[in-house]
């Protein structure tokens, strides 16, 4: 690297001496040539460190999608049968306490559950199944309540969908299935 430059030998960006800068320059000089080439060399290990870092993400995300082990889910009781009338909703939490769902029964007696959280930016959906749907107001989304599937707004994927068990007069979380269509 070589050494500072003289005052003698500075360049400014106007070309003009030190004694004709304004007050600003002279407190806080530059040479011009040496600052752009400074300038280059950060840009370069920049790009080089910045491609790096995106081949390193792409890499770890392969190897997580080829070394993708099945998850194992508990099973957890989530209400009694009895206790949910058709049309409708109990908040739950799984497959964590960090995980809100919903339990709803349909007007035909089956039960679905989702994640709560929007598929597009996991704001709070709220259900509404005397309309049939369930509604993000975030973004004013839509989702059907049947399958979870989006039906308007920005969302694109249907809401997780927990899969249940009904049995001995309860119905069960046992695992989650995350769509993508």
């Amino acid at each position: 690297m070589s050494a500072r430059p003289n005052e003698s030998e500075r360049v400014y960006a106007d070309g003009r001496p030190l004694a004709d800068q304004p007050k600003w320059c002279r407190d806080f000089p530059t040479d011009v040539p040496a600052d752009e080439t400074l300038a280059r060399r950060r840009f370069t290990e920049f790009l080089v460190l910045t491609s790096g870092a995106f081949v390193a993400g792409q890499c770890w995300i392969a190897a997580k999608s080829a070394l993708r082990v099945e998850e194992t889910f508990p099973e957890r009781r989530i209400a009694e049968t009895e206790a949910v009338p058709p049309e409708g909703v109990v908040e739950f939490r799984y497959p964590a306490e960090h995980d809100p769902c919903l339990l709803i029964r349909l007007k035909d007696g089956r039960f679905v559950a989702y994640g709560q959280k929007c598929s597009h930016l996991a704001c709070a959906v709220i259900p509404k199944p005397q309309e049939g749907r369930l509604f993000c107001p975030c973004h004013n989304g839509h989702f059907e309540i049947e399958e979870g599937r989006p039906t308007a707004g920005p969302a694109r994927r249907p809401l997780p969908r927990i899969q249940l068990a009904v049995k001995d007069g309860g119905v069960y979380a046992v695992g989650v299935e995350h769509r993508t269509v």
